[in-house]
């Protein structure tokens, strides 16, 4: 990378590294913690592991719906894996040295990713409203090659949105101090330490962030609000109960996800409340891919039904293993 320093930058002190100060934890509370979120982070992948398995292996789950879902959970298997595994370092460990590009490559993966799932959210909102509210078109409209592109804007998007910012910001200079009040990698804190005027950067990354998180909303909201009007007219109340059942529990991880995300993005001026950032994005990246499974699979009954399928093969081919050598 080429460095452009001004008369007034090129004497300072170039900054080869940075330092993670991580999350501030009293020390008798240190193995406790890190205990939490390593079980936090073991559940997490097993979970979405869980969903991409039966969803491959069983040909009832191999629909849009699923195939959605699975993209949703590899890409939040990534998410999170960028970023838990060196928290749990932190927390054992203390302070983690990490190199320039390093840093600016895992600030860019984090954002990358996450605008992909928030794209990839707002397709499964539309695809909950097609499969509820036009089901006879649904088949037609939600195709194998449909679903593909899909997946791949979302992803070619959150690419695009988040590439400028990171590379631009990693363009400017740093020279001194080179500690992050952060676990991981973050635009803000990066910001933050710039020795440039980085305004003009942290407005394009605001104005991004908006459009990312706010088309998705809007595309979300469009979706459920018109599911529940179509829920309301169902004429079984159980229907009705069940199906309302299902969107309050998305939109539980809707609220968890976006207000996580404004409260650590949505500042114009990301030199600002760099320390309270944590908390929430502990929230986004423990908590949320926690849940994520639990919501959007392992209540449904196909899940269930797959999962029973699969134990009770599992005991045949014991019972069977065991019988083998008797006769």
């Amino acid at each position: 990378m080429e460095w452009l320093m001004t008369d007034d930058t090129k004497n300072g002190t170039l900054v080869q590294e940075f330092i993670l100060e991580g999350f501030p934890v009293a020390e008798h509370l240190r193995i406790l913690f890190f205990l939490l979120h390593m079980l936090a982070y073991l559940a997490s992948l097993m979970g979405n592991m869980l969903i991409i398995t039966y969803t491959c292996v069983d040909h009832r789950l191999q629909t849009p719906m699923y195939f959605f879902l699975s993209t949703f959970s590899f890409v939040e298997c990534c998410f999170i894996t960028t970023v838990i595994p060196q928290l749990l370092t932190i927390i054992l460990s203390g302070r983690q040295k990490i190199p320039f590009m390093a840093c600016f490559s895992q600030a860019f993966v984090v954002l990358f990713l996450g605008a992909a799932v928030f794209f990839l959210m707002a397709v499964l909102s539309l695809d909950r409203f097609l499969a509820i509210c036009k089901p006879l078109h649904y088949p037609t409209i939600m195709s194998p090659r449909m679903c593909f592109l899909l997946v791949t804007v979302s992803l070619v998007l959150g690419f695009l949105f988040m590439a400028s910012p990171v590379v631009m910001l990693s363009q400017s200079f740093y020279c001194g101090p080179n500690i992050i009040p952060h676990f991981f990698c973050d635009f803000g804190p990066l910001a933050n330490l710039s020795c440039s005027e980085t305004r003009s950067i942290e407005m394009l990354f605001f104005t991004l962030a908006i459009i990312v998180l706010f088309t998705s909303l809007l595309i979300a909201i469009f979706a459920y609000s018109t599911i529940v009007v179509t829920i309301v007219r169902l004429p079984s109340a159980r229907e009705r109960q069940r199906a309302f059942s299902t969107c309050s529990s998305h939109l539980i991880v809707l609220s968890l996800m976006y207000g996580s995300c404004v409260f650590i993005y949505l500042k114009p001026k990301q030199r600002s409340r760099v320390d309270t950032n944590r908390e929430a994005v502990l929230v986004n990246m423990v908590v949320t891919p926690l849940l994520n499974p639990v919501i959007y699979t392992l209540r449904n009954k196909q899940v269930h039904q797959a999962l029973r399928d699969a134990l009770s093969r599992v005991q045949l081919h014991r019972y069977q293993s065991r019988k083998a050598p008797l006769s």
